[in-house]
């Protein structure tokens, strides 16, 4: 693959899937603003990569002034995967900067939830190294598949109707947000811009994980299902994106608003779930 042969296949071959929906996203969500520095955070997967592309092409063509830095924290990667993850980043021409961290090694102490103390340290390292870097803003690879397994998750597994959202303003760094610009585009269509381009991405590196226990657990077991019955519906995983902001109020419960809990109880006196005899 020739450096800007994947940059090509996503502005050209797969423009309706990628970077039509990467334009669209960063639009409707008010994701990039004039003068902001983003910091794009790249795992070494292929969301991120395609992420970093996207961006990198953005930064490049677009009369949009904004800067942008390419940031990978190493958890403590083995040789092979630090080494596969520099080497993608040479084929895609993305300037990449990592640093270091000892997170797995801390994690991986934790008897307790050793997964929510990784994923809470490398987003501090994240958001850290983003603001040295005079960044006021984190770009992550999380696509609209995402999105949606995250809703499914939360109503079979959690007893809840939750989603995920494309913006966040952080509540440890002052002035930090984190953004989603790859929300609209759906991995399946990743999965064939990598295929595509014959690129290769790490897997999961956690060195606590095996094989066994990434293809069982309940975020793969939740998406497997959603592609099961796009046999009988095919826009399942659009309509489950969708559904967290058709979110009809009057037919629920009760739902939490700032953490406070709200019964539809509250507004049944005032004739608000009535029945309409027509």
């Amino acid at each position: 693959m020739t450096e800007g042969f994947a940059a090509k296949a996503a502005r050209g071959k797969f423009r309706r899937e990628l970077w039509g929906p990467f334009i669209t996203a960063l639009k409707e969500y008010e994701l990039l603003r004039e003068g902001d520095r983003v910091a794009v955070c790249i795992s070494g997967g292929k969301d991120s990569a395609l992420l970093a592309v996207l961006m990198d092409e953005l930064h490049r063509h677009s009369d949009f002034p904004f800067d942008v830095e390419y940031i990978t924290m190493d958890p403590g990667y083995s040789p092979e995967n630090r080494a596969k993850l520099e080497e993608n980043a040479r084929a895609l021409g993305i300037p990449l900067r990592v640093f270091e961290t000892n997170v797995f090694r801390v994690a991986t102490r934790q008897e307790k939830s050793p997964c929510y103390l990784c994923a809470r340290m490398r987003r501090g390292h994240l958001y850290n190294y983003a603001r040295e870097l005079g960044c006021s803003k984190i770009a992550l690879g999380h696509h609209m598949t995402d999105a949606a397994v995250t809703t499914l998750m939360g109503m079979i597994w959690g007893s809840q109707i939750s989603g995920m959202l494309p913006r966040l303003k952080s509540t440890n760094f002052e002035g930090m947000e984190l953004i989603r610009p790859l929300f609209r585009i759906k991995e399946e269509d990743i999965e064939r811009w990598a295929r595509y381009c014959g690129l290769e991405f790490l897997g999961c590196a956690c060195p606590m994980t095996s094989d066994d226990e990434r293809h069982s657990s309940k975020r793969a077991w939740t998406k497997q299902l959603i592609r099961s019955l796009e046999k009988e519906c095919p826009d399942i995983e659009i309509n489950l994106f969708n559904s967290t902001k058709n979110v009809m109020l009057d037919t629920l419960m009760g739902y939490k608003e700032n953490g406070e809990e709200r019964s539809f109880l509250e507004r049944f006196g005032d004739g608000a779930f009535s029945t309409r005899d027509e």
